[in-house]
């Protein structure tokens, strides 16, 4: 028999109150996010192994920018959920968190939010020529998309 309490609640609260938080998150959009690139031959250790095992890839960073097999990012514990995908307005793809960034991390504790995005193979050591690829990538602050939708555009390069 349900407590006094909680019938009283249930007169008084809408049902949609109890639910998950997660279930009630709407999508957003953060403007001013630090948009950096990395790949193999930065990563730290070199190699593709990431933070957190998000499911299908086993701690290999990797994808391709859709919504079911979206790109890794790297970021600071705490400004993103493990797992969480994210839509980078810029590139037109879908990113899931999973990965450690220590830029990241210090940007994070000055109040700033920063990505560090996937690029290139999670089998070869692409060297200096990647390197200078992620940083011809490297926007200035741009914008992205928290809990978005599946649908979204996304860009096939």
């Amino acid at each position: 028999m349900p407590s006094l309490i909680f019938r009283a609640l249930l007169l008084v609260l809408p049902l949609s109150s109890l639910a998950s938080p997660l279930t009630e998150r709407a999508c957003s959009t953060l403007s001013g996010v630090t948009h950096t690139f990395y790949g193999f031959p930065d990563n730290d250790p070199p190699g593709p192994a990431t933070a957190y095992n998000c499911g299908r890839r086993n701690y290999v960073a990797g994808g391709v920018g859709t919504y079911t097999n979206p790109l890794t990012f790297a970021s600071a514990p705490g400004e993103f959920t493990t797992c969480e995908v994210i839509y980078v307005l810029y590139l037109k793809k879908y990113a899931r968190f999973e990965d450690y960034c220590a830029q990241c991390t210090t940007d994070w504790q000055s109040g700033k939010y920063h990505i560090d995005l996937w690029t290139g193979s999670s089998t070869v050591n692409g060297g200096a020529n990647q390197i200078q690829c992620e940083n011809n990538l490297t926007p200035n602050a741009q914008s992205i998309v928290r809990q978005p939708p599946s649908n979204l555009p996304v860009d096939c390069m």
